[in-house]
């Protein structure tokens, strides 16, 4: 079906996929910078699964998940979640996180983290509909003297 939504993780970033991805990042962020190699890098780590939405063959969306190992037990942390703005409002970033939740739980991961800007009051009811509860804690971020390397 031409219509039919497809969610899927990345396994290989070849060129086409290098550009859809360079063009849905500005939506992402106004100040990320599209970069091949870390692109690669992120695809080839085992710590990171790149999910990709799709829509009659093109990418509609994205977004990261990324689990790592700590005394406490397989922790995991969502990223980058963007849906392309003519697709928005077909339950596409919905579709994502239950993917990402779907392997996180697959993999063993203990908890599930994301952040957002309290101004993003819809992806905010999207987690919180989703099964994520807001926690009573405070976000620290070390910026680093190469901060032209950090858009974030």
């Amino acid at each position: 079906m031409e219509d039919e939504l497809t969610i899927s993780i990345v396994t290989f970033a070849d060129n086409d996929l290098a550009e859809e991805i360079h063009r849905l990042l500005p939506q992402l962020s106004k100040t990320a910078v599209f970069d091949r190699d870390l692109l690669n890098r992120m695809v080839e780590n085992e710590s990171v699964d790149l999910f990709l939405a799709r829509l009659a063959g093109r990418v509609v969306g994205m977004a990261t998940l990324v689990t790592f190992p700590i005394p406490t037990g397989l922790r995991g942390h969502i990223d980058d979640v963007v849906v392309d703005e003519a697709a928005r409002g077909r339950g596409i970033a919905r579709q994502l996180l239950e993917a990402m939740i779907v392997r996180a739980r697959a993999v063993g991961v203990r908890s599930l983290d994301l952040t957002s800007r309290p101004s993003r009051e819809s992806a905010i009811r999207l987690y919180e509909a989703s099964g994520f509860k807001r926690r009573d804690s405070v976000l620290f971020r070390y910026q680093s003297v190469d901060s032209d390397r950090i858009r974030a």
